[in-house]
């Protein structure tokens, strides 16, 4: 068993020569927000205002360090010391006490031995893409005036811009404060800020200590932990390439989607639905297909184009020569079902597809006929996802657009169809995605999308009329049960309105409930009714045939002539 050391250090040990801090290119950048950096300084004044001997906890490290060696490989605590050195080089560069100048600096940064041919050094280097900007515009004594003046645009990489920021807003704080009062923060994280320091010569040790750890910091995600894993044993020259790649898809994502990203990359490979966490599946799964010796062909032949694939489908942005409208058309219209256990198809169809967008059109329009009939029917998870893992086990077996899972079964129609033909109004989830798919239909738009911040769903016939209504007399009560929410009966608004006018009778709702601006609709749907004189039972059903048939005809769920 490796050996698993823990200590509660203050910080003039911790920022001594016992360390020599790196982060790994496999880590993710600094990220911490000028919130987060202005409460670690709250929290030290606070605590330095309320006793002139307590001490106070930072949390802990977590460092992959080999006995006495002072390299220590930090795991976990990165953005906390990243912090902590701009708050140290603050203090020192404001404080016009030159004793205390010289004792801050020498926390930031290890003192050379001229008569030795040592150089000063930093005391924690940073990922390589960051380490020379934040050494020299933060570590070095008295670089923070040339820091301030920065403008944020024209840095390289997010890393530095929260590095700029959070410097800023520290360095506004402490300017504030006195010269006595900085002494008295400056001696206190000195003496009386401790951390506690937890390494472990062995990666995976460290990854599992810090996975139970409640660390103050970012947590690292499963997808850090992959990136230790497939970068960490590549030499130098290699493990930069891999993490700026992995680092640029990372930031084009952003950490969220970039996490989904894996979910869906461990379908596509595993081809069955997850059963334990990701953590523990994805090596198994993915990884193995490329650990120890293809890490890079991972790095670029799956994360990179992957990402890639995962922008366009996101942002509906592909293209193309030619038919990329098309394309996006459907990723616009996917985007409006209430899951996204159909991106991994999408992913794979994009990926193998991507310079033929006719085949993608065609792909892509059948992808849509079955997720929303799942959507529509209120297929659960399990059997939704199963059914998109046979889809990709099929399309990787070469079968393509003729993949069975993709198509819907005779019994699969029928339901879908029948739901359609019922109470739609009452299936809220699913009722709005029909109609603005019916709308564009009507429309005949490519993946109509509107800029509205509300768009509802409104009966004509009203759910509740008055007794002396002309509603009454158009419709009994069996046609009123009939009618009511079914989709002939359903428009599409693009505001609320007053509630009481939702039962005028038909004329006054055409102009005072359904009419725009300047008597403009937006929706197609919603135009249709307004070109009515009536509205009666004879004329629902033959809109009710009318808008199903439409529907029927764009998913096939009827036999065609």
């Amino acid at each position: 068993m490796q050996k698993l050391e823990a200590h509660e250090m203050p910080l003039h040990k911790v920022f001594s020569s016992d360390y020599d801090f790196q982060i790994p290119d496999y880590q993710r950048p600094y990220a911490w927000q000028e919130e987060q950096a202005s409460q670690l300084l709250m929290d030290l004044q606070e605590a330095l205002d309320r006793s002139t001997d307590e001490p106070y906890f930072l949390g802990s490290v977590v460092l992959v360090k080999e006995g006495g060696a002072p390299q220590a490989d930090v795991i976990d605590g990165q953005q906390r010391l990243t912090t902590l050195t701009i708050l140290l080089s603050v203090l020192r560069d404001l404080t016009e006490d030159a004793e205390l100048r010289g004792d801050l600096d020498r926390l930031v940064m290890e003192p050379g031995a001229k008569i030795r041919g040592l150089a000063p050094r930093p005391r924690l280097t940073l990922r390589s893409r960051d380490a020379d900007f934040f050494e020299k515009y933060v570590q070095t004594k008295g670089a923070l005036g040339t820091l301030l003046t920065l403008k944020e645009e024209a840095l390289r990489t997010d890393a530095q811009k929260a590095i700029l920021r959070n410097a800023a807003v520290l360095h506004g704080s402490l300017t504030a404060l006195t010269e006595e009062h900085r002494l008295e923060l400056a001696q206190m994280l000195a003496e009386r800020t401790f951390l506690v320091v937890v390494s472990t010569p062995d990666l995976d040790s460290a990854h599992r200590i810090f996975s139970v750890m409640n660390s103050r910091g970012l947590d690292l995600s499963p997808t850090d932990i992959f990136k230790s894993q497939i970068i960490g044993d590549l030499d130098a020259e290699a493990s930069e390439a891999c993490a700026t790649t992995w680092e640029d898809a990372e930031e084009m994502l952003g950490r969220d989607d970039f996490a989904e990203l894996f979910l869906h990359l461990r379908l596509i490979f595993a081809k069955k639905r997850a059963e334990q966490e990701l953590l523990k599946e994805f090596p198994g799964q993915v990884l193995s297909h490329y650990l120890p010796d293809r890490a890079e062909a991972f790095v670029h032949d799956v994360v990179r184009p992957y990402a890639e694939a995962y922008a366009q489908i996101k942002e509906a942005r592909y293209e193309s020569a030619s038919g990329a409208e098309a394309v996006n058309a459907w990723f616009r219209r996917l985007h409006q079902i209430d899951n996204y256990d159909w991106r991994p198809a999408a992913l794979w169809a994009l990926r193998h597809h991507e310079d033929d967008p006719a085949w993608l059109d065609t792909f892509l329009r059948a992808l849509e006929r079955l997720s929303a009939s799942m959507f529509i029917r209120r297929v659960y998870t399990t059997p939704r996802v199963t059914r998109y893992a046979e889809l990709l086990r099929q399309l990787d077996e070469g079968q393509g657009l003729e993949s069975p899972a993709l198509d819907l079964r005779d019994d699969e129609k029928a339901d879908t169809l029948s739901l359609l033909d019922g109470d739609l109004y009452l299936v809220r989830r699913i009722r709005k995605y029909v109609l603005l798919r019916l709308d564009e239909l009507l429309a005949r738009g490519q993946g109509v999308t509107y800029d509205h911040p509300l768009i509802t769903v409104e009966h004509v016939l009203p759910q509740s009329p008055g007794a002396d209504s002309q509603w009454v007399e158009l419709f009994d009560e069996e046609q009123r049960a009939q009618w009511t929410h079914r989709l002939g009966n359903l428009v599409l608004l693009n505001r609320y309105k007053n509630s009481a006018a939702q039962n005028y009778d038909f004329a006054a709702k055409k102009a005072k409930y359904f009419t725009g601006r300047g008597g403009v609709v937006p929706f197609a749907l919603t135009s249709q009714v307004l070109h009515h004189t009536e509205w009666t039972p004879e004329l629902l059903k033959a809109r009710q045939e009318e808008l199903l048939s439409l529907l029927a005809t764009e998913w096939r769920l009827t036999e065609q002539p």
